[in-house]
């Protein structure tokens, strides 16, 4: 009857999200229509006259009105407390009731044997493929037996209904270190090393972390990029030109947090990280030095050796590579470049444990805020951007991290061993000699 309309009540946030649905080229169409009949409704119009314009008959309109104002309060709540689902719950709110339909004619017997299918792997089947997809999984089926009859969008919806995703795919390592004894001696000695670093730097020792970062491609965009607009994005160009690689050996003070005597070579190879050390130590030839490196087999080549027990006034016999002595062997050679007892010492990471190495996440601040986005004319002009964002990162950046990993097994909550003790502030290919960065 004529004044029995339900009444409606709406919040600023709710409108704001009723006008968004009702605008929307992208929400299924019944969305944007009852979104529009309460938005009318709030607006003082009668059934009647939203249902004109809406294009829908009057009871509709008396249903869509009574369901928000049955769901208004619960809405209202959901506001105050996690505003975040609102959107969330105004879509469930203009669901339709399910409704009763035929009886289902897949059991759940053969919805068990489509997912069990979707979790093998398509070679078993005889299909050359890396993964299924929807389209051949229900190929799959019907070919099987499984069921007699059955749509692809079908088949998807239950893989959606059990959270099962085929197409995705993640990367992960599986560690070769065995040892799980050994792992956790290895990272121990890496958290000490970090841990006794202030109080080792009072005693005039520096503690470093050092890696290398590869392959860094020198890579110019075709055109120019466009610059960003209201309502536009950034756009830069997908096609570029090679103009070579080059590499970044980088050395962290652990104490600071600041890059210093970087070095930039076209090359990572035995004498380049020999040269880069001794420049290293240049800085304070007479301090004691602590350099916590990965395994590459470089860190403890022969010759690196044969300097550090030159530079340390080592005259025990050193052998011979590959028969005897302390040169024998990789082990042998860790061995002496390990011991405590040198004041050049060097402590190694457990293989396939880069997050121990705390210069990986500076690492990881150049590559998001220089090469991702980086337009490169030369190898000169990368190498030039890298000496720059250096200085630029201990100038604004820079700072120590505060670890608190002691090689003990992490909790599952936690996720990584470290935490600024500060914010950040908003903030010719291949034939270049070496460039030492400050």
């Amino acid at each position: 009857m004529p004044g029995n309309a339900a009444k409606v009540l709406v919040t600023q946030r709710q409108a704001d999200l009723l006008t968004e649905f009702s605008r929307s080229k992208s929400v299924p169409q019944s969305l944007a229509q009852r979104a529009c009949i309460v938005m009318l409704s709030f607006e003082g119009l009668s059934n009647e006259e939203i249902a004109q314009r809406v294009g829908v008959n009057r009871l509709q309109v008396g249903l869509w009105r009574r369901r928000w104002r049955d769901n208004w309060d619960a809405l209202s709540l959901l506001e105050c407390r996690e505003p975040s689902k609102l959107r969330e719950a105004i879509r469930e709110v203009f669901r339709d009731s399910p409704r009763r339909g035929c009886p289902p004619r897949i059991t759940a017997d053969q919805v068990n044997q489509i997912q069990a299918v979707a979790c093998e792997k398509p070679r078993s089947s005889g299909r050359p493929i890396s993964h299924w997809t929807v389209r051949e999984l229900r190929d799959e089926v019907l070919q099987r037996g499984i069921i007699r009859e059955i749509s692809e969008s079908q088949v998807g919806r239950y893989l959606r209904q059990s959270a099962l995703k085929p197409h995705r795919h993640k990367m992960w390592i599986n560690t070769t270190e065995k040892d799980p004894v050994l792992f956790q001696q290895q990272a121990i000695q890496v958290c000490e090393t970090y841990l006794q670093a202030p109080a080792n730097s009072q005693a005039g020792a520096h503690t470093v972390s050092i890696d290398e970062m590869t392959g860094l491609q020198a890579l110019e965009r075709s055109a120019p990029d466009k610059a960003m607009a209201p309502g536009l994005i950034a756009r830069q160009e997908f096609e570029y030109i090679r103009h070579g690689t080059t590499t970044l050996i980088g050395n962290l003070d652990v104490v600071t947090g600041r890059l210093f005597k970087c070095t930039l070579s076209p090359t990572r190879t035995e004498s380049d990280f020999l040269d880069h050390i001794k420049r290293t130590i240049a800085t304070d030839s007479l301090a004691a030095w602590n350099f916590v490196l990965d395994n590459l087999n470089i860190h403890w080549s022969a010759s690196l050796v044969e300097w550090v027990a030159a530079e340390i006034g080592f005259d025990g016999d050193l052998g011979i590579k590959g028969r005897r002595g302390i040169l024998k062997s990789q082990a042998s050679r860790r061995g002496f470049l390990t011991s405590l007892d040198h004041r050049i010492r060097f402590v190694y990471t457990p293989k396939h444990s880069s997050w121990l190495n705390q210069i990986e996440i500076v690492f990881g601040i150049i590559n998001r805020k220089l090469m991702r986005r980086g337009n490169f004319k030369s190898i000169a002009d990368l190498e030039e951007q890298l000496r720059l964002f250096v200085e630029y990162y201990c100038r604004t950046m820079a700072h120590p991290f505060e670890w608190t990993y002691t090689g003990k097994v992490l909790a599952p909550a936690r996720r990584t061993p470290f935490r600024p003790l500060h914010r950040h502030p908003k903030s010719g290919n291949g034939k270049l000699g070496k460039i030492s960065l400050p």
